[in-house]
C-alpha cells in the first residue's frame, strides 16, 4: 500500500463521516410568533383586546386621601353630628379610598354587549357608620350591571340621580341614591328617553319607575325626570340601623298609608361656555307632590351624619357655576328648598330617649353654598379644596347649620 493509497482511503472515511453527521444535525423550529396585547379603539382610549379574542377591556380608577373637618352642629336637636375626636368645637377625619373600575365590551348581532364592575375600598382614621372600626376598611361593589344595546340591568345609580347635582363635590342633589334596576334607554340624533323599573328595597314585587327624557348638544344639556315611588314610607326616611323604623310621617298619616305611592318631578340644564370659554353653568330643581326618598336630604351629605334620617324636600331650586383656566378650575354652588310638614316618629332604641315619641316637624326651609377649587399637578394627579355651608330652619324643632370642608390628593388612572 503506497502513501497515495492511504491518503484517498482517509479523504473517503472523512467525507463518509461528515454526510452522517449532516444526516443528523438538529433542526431549529421557528418560534411561534406572539399575539400582543392590541389596541381597542373602537370604545375610546384606554381599551385594549384582551388576548384570542375580540372582546375589548378598560381598566381604571383612583387612589385618593382626603383631609375632612367639621365644626360642631349648632342648635342640632337628633340632628347633631358625631364629634369624631371629642373636641367640643370641630371634628376631624382622614379618608382613604382606592377604587377599580372595569369595562368590558363587545359587538354583536343584537348590539354592544357590555359589563361594567366597580369596586372599591374606604378606609377611616375613625369609626364609621357601616360597623366597621377606627383603621378598618369598608370594601363593597359600588356598581355591577350589564347592557346590551339600550337594555341595562344590575346595580347602579337610580335612574333619577343619573344626571343630577350641581357642580361642586357636595352637589346639593336629593334622592342621589344606588338602585338594583332594569332599565331601557332609546338615542337618537341627542334626544333620548329612557325607562326604569327599580327595586326600592320594600321586599315586594312592585318596582319604583322613572323616566327621564334628555338632550345633549355642542351647547350643554337638559333634562326632566318624573318617578313614581310605590311605597312612600319605605327607604331613606328610615334610620340606617337595620331593624329600626323611626321615620318622618304626614300628619293626616295611618297605617294604611303605608302603601300610597307618592310622584316627584326633577329637571336641570347645563350650558358650556355660556359666559367664557371653558366656563360650566348649571340649573336645577325638583317638586314633590309627597315626601319620598327620591326627593329627601340625606344627612350624610348635607349635615355630615349618614347615621341620621333623610329629610324630606318639598322642593328645591339650585344653581351652579364652574370656570377652568389652564391647570386651575373653580366652583361655586348654592340651593335653596322647603321642607314638607310632618310629623316624626322617633323609635326609644333608636334615639335613646326613655319610649318612643312623636315630634311635630311643621316644615320650614333650608339653604346651603359650598366653594371648590382644583389644580392639576400632572399628569393624573390633582388636588382639590372645598369648603360648604348648610343651614335647616325648621318649625317645632331647634334650627341647624354646619361648615364643613375637605382637602384632597387623588391620582387617576
Amino acid at each position: 500500500m503506497n502513501i497515495k493509497s492511504i491518503l484517498l482511503g482517509s479523504a473517503a472515511a472523512l467525507v463518509a463521516v461528515s454526510g452522517a453527521r449532516a444526516a443528523d444535525a438538529v433542526v431549529m423550529v421557528e418560534p411561534e410568533p406572539v399575539e400582543y396585547v392590541r389596541v381597542c379603539d373602537v370604545y375610546g382610549t384606554g381599551f385594549f383586546y384582551i388576548p384570542g379574542t375580540e372582546t375589548c377591556l378598560k381598566i381604571g380608577g383612583y387612589v385618593r386621601m382626603r383631609f375632612e373637618a367639621a365644626d360642631e352642629v349648632e342648635e342640632g336637636d337628633f340632628f347633631d353630628a358625631q364629634n369624631l375626636d371629642g373636641d367640643e368645637d370641630y371634628s376631624f377625619q382622614t379618608r382613604v379610598r382606592a377604587r377599580l373600575n372595569f369595562d368590558v365590551r363587545e359587538e354583536t348581532e343584537l348590539g354592544t354587549l357590555r359589563a361594567y364592575a366597580r369596586v372599591q375600598a374606604t378606609n377611616r382614621s375613625t369609626a364609621n357608620t357601616n360597623g366597621y372600626g377606627v383603621g378598618n376598611s369598608q370594601y363593597e361593589m359600588d356598581q355591577g350591571f350589564i347592557q346590551l344595546g339600550g337594555l341595562t340591568m344590575g346595580k347602579l345609580d337610580s335612574l333619577w340621580a343619573e344626571r343630577d347635582g350641581l357642580l361642586t363635590d357636595n352637589d346639593w342633589s336629593v334622592g342621589d341614591i344606588s338602585q338594583n334596576r332594569v332599565s331601557y334607554t332609546y338615542a337618537a340624533n341627542g334626544f333620548s328617553g329612557a325607562l326604569s323599573l327599580e327595586d326600592d328595597g320594600d321586599g315586594d314585587f312592585t318596582p319604583d319607575v322613572v323616566g327621564q327624557l334628555a338632550y345633549e348638544g355642542a351647547w350643554g344639556s337638559a333634562y326632566i325626570s318624573g318617578v313614581y315611588d310605590e311605597d312612600a314610607y319605605s327607604g331613606s326616611f328610615y334610620t340606617t340601623d337595620a331593624g329600626l323604623a323611626s321615620f318622618y310621617f304626614l300628619d293626616d298619616y295611618n297605617i294604611n298609608d303605608a302603601s300610597d305611592g307618592a310622584f316627584a318631578l326633577k329637571a336641570g340644564v347645563e350650558l358650556k361656555d355660556l359666559l367664557a370659554a371653558g366656563s360650566i353653568f348649571k340649573v336645577e330643581g325638583h317638586y314633590a307632590f309627597d315626601p319620598t326618598e327620591y326627593a329627601s336630604l340625606e344627612p350624610g351629605g348635607y349635615l355630615g351624619n349618614a347615621n341620621r334620617l333623610a329629610i324630606p324636600s318639598e322642593w328645591q331650586v339650585g344653581a351652579a357655576y364652574q370656570q377652568t383656566f389652564g391647570k386651575l378650575t373653580g366652583t361655586v354652588s348654592g340651593v335653596y328648598g322647603e321642607l314638607f310638614d310632618t310629623d316624626l316618629y322617633l323609635d326609644s332604641l333608636d334615639s335613646g330617649l326613655p319610649a318612643d315619641v312623636i315630634l311635630g316637624f311643621d316644615g320650614g326651609e333650608y339653604w346651603g353654598v359650598a366653594a371648590n377649587v382644583g389644580y392639576q399637578l400632572t399628569s393624573n394627579f390633582a388636588v382639590s379644596g372645598e369648603v360648604s355651608y348648610r343651614d335647616i330652619d325648621s318649625s317645632g324643632l331647634d334650627d341647624t347649620d354646619q361648615t364643613s370642608g375637605y382637602v384632597e390628593f387623588i391620582r387617576t388612572f
